[in-house]
């Protein structure tokens, strides 16, 4: 049944807001009123009012302008709290009215006793999620139905949550890694665009009545000082459109598949890169496997993961050869992007009988590899950059210090 939001008056004049179940707004209003209600506004939260259309009586909206309401912790947070509910045998519908009841937000609570609404009315769990693409992934969407069909929902929306916390995790390490040298590289920036723009044509001026040559690096920096304040317009705006047309030609599918396939071969991001898709394929495989997904939509959801179209291709290609009957270990073997490990672990869990829990480790173990390789980087980016920059500021200073100490010789 369609769930509507209201805002209505008691007959004291005080305001209440709300949600409430009915056929249609025209039935929630009628509802509101034998309540004593005097009803102002009817929203509908069900999934038309994902696309804008749900305010009676307002005008069209855009979803696309509209926040998501779980972000990628949130929905881990909330996937963790479902769990810990129906793995303790309160029923699903109780569950969903629970977390409704205690959503912090607004429009979390309206998402939530939407998804209640339908549960309550005979929809599956993985149906009513999938009202709501932007909010759940055709992923999250399957290992719920997975887990629906086998009636283990407590302990697949547990590996669910596990999985989305140790992608979060990774994420973190990898931004972590990589913020201190992008605000040091910023600072270092602007420092220098300062000191060319402003510094050195302040030591331009003072010199430029002197009938004494100048130091070969003073000139050369009065020079680049010259050029950044007559072309650094020119510069900037060639560098948007630069990566703007480097956006739209990304767009097109040949093009951008071979650059992830050049960037692979980088010496150390290629390595990171390579890494962290691995990571997030097999961990997505395993969680898939485990909740009795096949292997064929198993294998294509875990392909869509995949950030990097050349390993996007290699994985459909596995794909393909799997479905032609070849073992997974011996398809992921051929792919040589994917690291040895994965197919390795991949053959000991069909050997064993063990594949989700196998590729499971080889998630992990891929995982911890990236965070240390992250880590590693960083700790090495972080004194270059600052002996670069000291470097920078150590040539302008002496541009500077140059002439002057080449007049008081004179002086002298």
């Amino acid at each position: 049944m369609p769930v509507y939001s209201f805002e209505a008056l008691t007959v004291e004049g005080q305001q209440r807001k709300g949600v409430i179940e009915a056929d249609s707004a025209k039935a929630a209003r009628s509802l509101l009123r034998t309540q004593n209600l005097v009803p102002l506004t009817v929203e509908s939260v069900g999934a038309d009012s994902s696309n804008g259309q749900g305010k009676e009586g307002a005008g069209q909206g855009s979803s696309a302008f509209k926040r998501r309401v779980f972000n990628a912790t949130g929905l881990g947070v909330w996937t963790r709290q479902l769990a810990g509910l129906v793995a303790s045998g309160l029923p699903l519908e109780r569950a969903l009215s629970s977390l409704s009841d205690e959503a912090e937000q607004e429009a979390q609570h309206h998402l939530v006793a939407t998804l209640r609404a339908e549960v309550n009315a005979g929809s599956t769990f993985a149906k009513a999620l999938s009202q709501y693409p932007r909010e759940f992934s055709p992923i999250y969407i399957a290992v719920i139905g997975a887990g629906e069909q086998s009636g283990n929902l407590g302990l697949v929306l547990e590996r669910l949550a596990d999985d989305l916390e140790e992608q979060q995790a990774l994420k973190a390490k990898l931004i972590g890694a990589a913020l201190y040298p992008v605000i040091v590289s910023l600072v270092a920036i602007l420092i220098v665009l300062f000191l060319v723009t402003y510094v050195v044509p302040q030591v331009a001026h003072v010199f430029a009545g002197s009938k004494r040559a100048l130091p070969m690096l003073t000139v050369i920096m009065i020079a680049t000082s010259d050029f950044v304040r007559k072309y650094g317009w020119l510069m900037l705006i060639a560098m948007v459109f630069g990566a703007i047309g480097a956006r739209v030609a990304l767009a097109n599918p040949v093009i951008r598949e071979k650059f992830d396939g050049f960037f692979l071969t980088l010496p150390i991001l290629g390595k990171l890169s390579r890494g962290y898709n691995t990571a997030r394929f097999a961990s997505t495989l395993a969680m898939l496997a485990a909740a009795g997904v096949p292997i064929l939509k198993a294998l294509q959801a875990a392909a869509d993961t995949l950030s990097n179209r050349a390993m996007r291709t290699d994985a459909l290609d596995a794909l393909t050869l799997v479905r032609e009957g070849a073992p997974l270990a011996s398809a992921l073997a051929q792919k040589k992007r994917f690291p040895g490990l994965l197919s390795m672990f991949a053959r000991l869990g069909e050997q064993t009988g063990q594949l989700p829990v196998m590729l499971g480790r080889a998630a992990k173990q891929l995982s911890t590899e990236v965070a240390r390789r992250a880590m590693q980087l960083a700790t090495v980016l972080e004194p270059l950059l600052i002996v670069a920059m000291g470097v920078v500021v150590m040539l302008i200073v002496l541009a500077v210090l140059l002439p002057i100490i080449q007049l008081n010789q004179l002086v002298k």
